[in-house]
């Protein structure tokens, strides 16, 4: 991770950690990057944050002041600016978003052309830029000088194709979608719709305020009461950018990633559709996936967290499906990303193909007790390091054996240090947590 960029992007409070100046001078790089020797053509999405419409007229003219072509699909969800690129000749994407932030966050996503998160070679020139170590670009002038061109065109075409990689008709389902007033409130009605359901929303009346505020995917307890009080088969719950889902089965549950992953993983498999049996997780994952996979033969890899760790190790050994436990679920056959509104399609997929309810898909994952502590602090490399905070979570790691884990890591894209405990209760979960945030505290990490 960079001085700016972390795992997904250049993240921070608007106009205070990522400012107006700060995306104009992204867009400056990039058009200059480029377009040395063609014109450069970028396409940009946003969600429907206040702050996104700033960012990206910054970011428009940093770029069209380089020469670039600037191609908006305005309020849009990252997964369609990942397929907008890879699929038209684009040199790259930009998606101006915080993900499942509040609203006063904003973040600067950069897509490559093959619609993957950008290479770091290519972050580290944008951050010598933004810090003065590579001279001013140059100003185009006359002629070329870049121009902006509405592309509701792309977001039209992404729907098209996620239509087309349905299965199944919808025709006699009731789903529920929490849009968490982000973006796929103009993406997702349209595409279950179109595939014959009975469609119920919440949550898709964005105000530019009220993204994520108390909904969405990670507020899910709204949704559950939607699908209970509306007698519906499945609910589905978006982040502020739609890249990531989970669901809600019939009886109300909460459906989470890693239950995601070991339905379609399994209904893959039996298919023979499982490229090398391998189902790709993070160290975030919960000890019962692993053993309800162990106990259909079906193997997996455990990468760091973030969805990017996740799509390199697909990538590295030609693995089909993979994500993390938060909902960014990776089909790479279909996607380079996590793909919110995809995963609901393969979850009916599922659903239909095995004429099963979601709450009988999951019933074999049985997950450990598990807590998670988010904990702010001074320096959140230094209190990850620090050799007496890491023999404390050593010595726990001995004590929990093979009934339970702990894992102390520094978030990408924040400054805390995030512990995870599973155990075979919850009381033990929370003792062994306590015994790390006493030592944080006593070390002066704490902030």
């Amino acid at each position: 991770m960079g001085k700016y960029f972390g795992t997904d992007g250049f993240r921070g409070e608007a106009n205070k950690g990522l400012t107006v100046e700060h995306a104009y001078k992204v867009g400056r790089f990039l058009g200059y990057h480029y377009g040395k020797d063609h014109k450069c053509t970028v396409v940009i999405g946003k969600d429907t944050r206040r702050s996104s419409y700033m960012f990206e007229y910054a970011l428009v003219a940093g770029l069209t002041a380089s020469g670039a072509d600037a191609y908006l699909l305005h309020v849009t969800t990252t997964p369609s600016v990942s397929y907008v690129v890879r699929t038209e000749d684009f040199d790259c994407g930009i998606m101006i978003s915080a993900s499942h932030n509040p609203y006063y966050d904003n973040g600067i996503k950069l897509i490559n052309q093959n619609g993957e998160k950008m290479e770091e070679s290519v972050i580290s020139l944008v951050e010598d830029y933004l810090d003065g170590r590579i001279p001013e670009v140059p100003f185009a002038k006359r002629e070329s000088i870049g121009r902006t061109v509405d592309y509701f065109a792309g977001r039209n075409r992404y729907m098209g194709y996620l239509i087309s990689l349905a299965s199944h008709s919808y025709k006699n389902f009731k789903i529920g979608l929490d849009c968490a007033n982000g973006s796929a409130y103009t993406i997702a009605k349209s595409v279950f719709d179109a595939l014959g359901a009975d469609t119920y929303l919440i949550n898709n009346r964005p105000d530019g305020l009220n993204i994520n505020e108390n909904c969405g995917s990670t507020h899910i307890e709204g949704l559950q009461k939607f699908v209970l009080d509306n007698h519906l088969d499945v609910g589905f719950a978006y982040d502020g950018d739609a890249d990531r889902c989970l669901a809600v089965d019939e009886k109300g549950n909460v459906v989470d990633g890693d239950q995601i992953l070991y339905l379609y993983g399994r209904y893959m498999k039996e298919r023979d559709h499982l490229t090398n049996n391998t189902v790709v997780t993070t160290v975030m994952s919960n000890l019962g996936l692993y053993k309800a996979f162990d106990a259909l033969g079906i193997q997996y890899e455990k990468t760091a967290v973030g969805d990017k760790y996740v799509y390199e190790n697909m990538q590295r050994y030609g693995h089909k499906i993979g994500g993390e436990k938060s909902g960014h679920i990776i089909f790479s056959k279909y996607a380079t990303t996590g793909d919110g509104i995809l995963t609901s399609i393969k979850i009916m997929e599922a659903s239909c193909g095995k004429k099963s309810t979601l709450s009988e898909l999951t019933a074999p994952v049985i997950f450990y007790p598990q807590i998670l502590q988010n904990v702010l602090v001074e320096d959140k490399e230094a209190a990850q390091n620090d050799p007496d905070v890491t023999a404390v979570v050593s010595e726990i790691t001995k004590e929990l054996g093979t009934d339970g884990r702990i894992l102390l890591r520094a978030s990408g894209t924040e400054p805390m240090v995030r512990i995870m405990v599973e155990a075979k209760t919850e009381d033990i979960c929370r003792e062994k947590a306590d015994l790390v945030m006493q030592k944080l505290k006593e070390k002066g990490h704490l902030s």
